[in-house]
């Protein structure tokens, strides 16, 4: 059966992909498909490793009370 992306196999590609989308469009596709790539890796390496591990209760408390109490609410005087 042979390789698959043998060098003519490439060119054919390129003048293909050049003749449907353009030479403007060309490397806006290239971008968008890099970026793909890069949070598609990055997905996979938030799967794979491991989770830190969980603050003790104490810590975890302070962090999630709130810093002040909220305003009292003032009552408008009625006449």
């Amino acid at each position: 059966m042979g390789d698959l992306l043998q060098p003519w196999h490439l060119i054919v590609l390129a003048v293909v992909a050049f003749l449907l989308f353009g030479a403007k469009r060309l490397p806006e596709l290239g971008k968008g498909l890099g970026e793909g790539l890069k949070g598609f890796r990055e997905g996979i390496r938030g799967i794979t490793d491991p989770v830190p591990p969980a603050q003790p209760a104490q810590q975890q408390n302070a962090a999630t009370a709130p810093a002040a109490p909220a305003p009292a609410r003032i009552e408008p005087k009625q006449s």
